[in-house]
């Protein structure tokens, strides 16, 4: 016989699951948080804001947009997933959880999430300021093994694009220059701009604006491929040094995330409704304009995608003698 205590446990229990089951069911019931992991102006921030306005009227319900940088991604990271698992509050995201734990960034990875969208992947171009005297990259790796440390490159902390960027070219180049760390590629292009650095890899969304209209010099496009833009062409990182070829193309990627245990028809909910915004006219022009390649793919083929790349990028650092914990240790297979 159950008693008084354990029927009443019980009880409450199924409550509970009711609770949950019919909230998931009316999902959104109310406007939703987005948590951007880099600052304003950036590549993340970008894409974040681009998608967003086509994916709100398919909700029915707001989507209030909040930049929380800081840890190359981790605050943000940590802050979702600290959150409640109802699907109100989605991170924006780019690579950088996929490489948190060689890093010992943090405990916590894209495997803690369900990937209700990997929106788009971006190219890699490294840029410099006008007033530096390097025409290729080859002369500005030649000036840093003249004067090891004194060329300034921005970045934005470990596991960043520029930081694996960095440590790519030095694996590859044995060139040695002083990192300058910035919350994501806008402020470090900022920076760029105002000659604090003097040069940056970084997403070509964030640079792409600024290569046309001559405010910036591009020396390669982390590619085996040369980059044709609009109105203006980029030699391949091959092209001055052919060691780069087995490491190449690499490049970031954008997208939106929930917590793994957010209830099945919430996810269901998100997955549409930015499969959809994804697929907007709108949504491919933003793309197209900043050079990108439209993914528009969740669940089991996003998570595939999620898990070759960490395997490509972990082992190439591990390979730098560039990671504080082998991907080996992590179950990280090497590619």
């Amino acid at each position: 016989m159950v008693g008084k205590k354990s029927l009443g446990l019980m009880i409450m229990l199924a409550v509970l699951v009711y609770a949950v089951a019919a909230g998931a069911a009316g999902f959104p019931e109310r406007n939703l948080q987005g948590i951007i992991m880099w600052g304003a102006g950036g590549g993340t921030d970008g894409v974040s804001r681009a998608i967003t306005p086509n994916v709100e009227p398919i909700l029915g319900k707001e989507i209030v947009m909040v930049n929380k940088p800081g840890g190359t991604g981790a605050i943000a990271t940590q802050f979702v997933h600290s959150s409640a698992s109802d699907g109100y509050t989605l991170l924006f995201g780019a690579e950088n959880p996929q490489l948190y734990g060689v890093l010992e960034l943090s405990k916590l990875s894209y495997n803690d999430f369900y990937p209700v969208n990997i929106l788009a992947r971006g190219q890699v171009v490294i840029i410099a300021n006008n007033d530096t005297p390097w025409k290729s990259l080859k002369e500005l790796v030649a000036d840093a093994q003249k004067r090891p440390g004194k060329i300034k490159m921005g970045s934005t902390g470990p596991g960043g694009v520029p930081y694996v960027v960095g440590m790519l070219m030095k694996t590859v180049t044995g060139f040695d220059v002083a990192p300058v760390p910035f919350d994501g590629d806008g402020p470090g292009i900022t920076a760029l701009l105002g000659g604090h650095v003097d040069f940056i890899p970084v997403n070509l969304g964030a640079a792409s604006e600024h290569i046309r209209a001559g405010r910036v010099r591009p020396l390669a496009v982390v590619d085996s491929k040369e980059l044709v833009g609009n109105g203006y062409t980029v030699p391949p990182i091959t092209q001055d040094f052919p060691e780069f070829g087995k490491y190449v193309p690499w490049g970031p990627f954008f997208g939106v995330w929930c917590k793994n245990d957010v209830p099945d028809e919430a996810k269901k909910v998100l997955v549409e409704a930015f499969k959809k915004g994804a697929a907007t006219d709108r949504f491919k022009d933003f793309v197209a304009s900043k050079e990108a390649v439209l993914m528009n793919i969740s669940g089991d083929e996003a998570d595939k995608y999620l898990k070759k790349w960490q395997s490509v990028t972990t082992w190439l650092l591990q390979d730098a003698g560039a990671t504080k914990v082998s991907p080996a240790d992590l179950g990280i297979p090497r590619p």
